[in-house]
């Protein structure tokens, strides 16, 4: 009984947005009368401006004392997910077309989620202080590790990537805004905090706004014309591979490192997720006038979808073991 678990609005307005995209493109792409692509370019600041206003950073230090759990869970996010992508793409890359495999490596360069890692891993009786310190500092990371990274690939297949660029790029609109942000919250930090679902909404609304975007610039070009349904069924299957790869393999470091159950379950959520809400903002940053920005980012938004679906039913047998084992401590004493 997955208790944690429900299509939310932001899931259902996803999948909506695709398929307004494919329906009515015209609106969306660029150029069109609602003007994504101004939404796209500045909407990315306030998307991070609201972060940055929201981020607690008394909660975050709570966690801050385990290091070796937060080097396992950064070097997984930015070493090992790379690693693991490459692998796969070498021994794979008929399956996929490019721009996929590039969508499936930005998967792979992009931060852990703040979110679902914190509310997961509460579900599941973790180490709550600790998700909260390792998704805040992977998305500060990410801000220049991730470009770093998605340079050295594009590089290394012949596209292409200027980097200084677009390091400035996300400095203004992403870790400047994050910044500003947080100076706010002396003034605007209670505010915030008594509209946090407002102010939630808002950040999904623009995030939605950028993928109907995205898409319909995607569906104009005719990329989405060159590819069936079946690719999208490869993607899925794809990104659980991916998935589980990372799950099982950082269980070797969780039991070198004797972590106990509390840590091991923040270790596990923290590094097996990713980003969407930090990946599309950036992802039009990056991506900025490719056709195929739709093509790109569907690997991210299918991971996060199938990531939600897999750690809810893992966070709940973990909660329901906990609570088990709280009763028969119960019934000794």
């Amino acid at each position: 009984m997955i208790k944690s678990f429900r299509l939310d609005g932001f899931l259902l307005g996803l999948v909506l947005v695709v398929i307004a995209a494919i329906l009515w493109p015209d609106p969306g792409a660029r150029g069109g009368f609602l003007h994504m692509d101004f939404i796209a370019t500045y909407g990315v600041a306030v998307v991070f401006f609201l972060y940055g206003l929201t981020l607690a950073p008394e909660r975050m230090t709570k966690g801050m004392w385990h290091w070796k759990l937060h080097l396992a869970v950064q070097l997984c996010t930015f070493v090992l997910f790379p690693v693991i992508v490459l692998v796969l793409q070498a021994l794979l890359r008929p399956i996929y077309p490019p721009e996929v495999w590039l969508g499936f490596f930005f998967i792979a360069a992009l931060p852990s989620t703040v979110s679902s890692s914190v509310a997961m891993t509460s579900i599941a009786r973790g180490n709550v202080p600790v998700a909260i310190f390792n998704a805040t500092v992977s998305s500060l990371l990410g801000v220049f590790v991730t470009p770093v990274l998605m340079a050295w690939y594009a590089n290394t297949t012949g596209e292409g990537f200027p980097l200084g660029p677009v390091i400035l790029k996300i400095v203004l609109l992403v870790l400047l805004p994050i910044i500003v942000g947080q100076v706010a919250r002396r003034w605007l930090g209670e505010w915030a905090h008594r509209n946090s679902r407002w102010l939630k909404l808002a950040d999904r609304a623009i995030i939605l706004c950028i993928v109907y975007g995205s898409f319909s610039d995607s569906v104009k070009a005719g990329i989405w014309g060159a590819n069936d349904l079946f690719l999208v069924v490869e993607i899925v299957v794809g990104v659980v591979v991916l998935f589980f790869i990372i799950y099982e393999l950082m269980k070797i470091p969780c039991r070198l490192l004797a972590f106990d159950r509390e840590d091991t379950i923040a270790c596990l959520f923290c590094a097996s997720k990713k980003s969407l809400a930090t990946g599309v903002p950036v992802a039009t940053i990056m991506f900025a006038g490719n056709p195929s920005l739709g093509l790109i980012i569907a690997p991210l938004m299918l991971y996060h979808f199938c990531q939600l679906v897999i750690v809810s039913f893992i966070a709940n047998r973990h909660a329901a073991e906990a609570d088990a084992l709280a009763a028969a401590a119960a019934a000794r004493g």
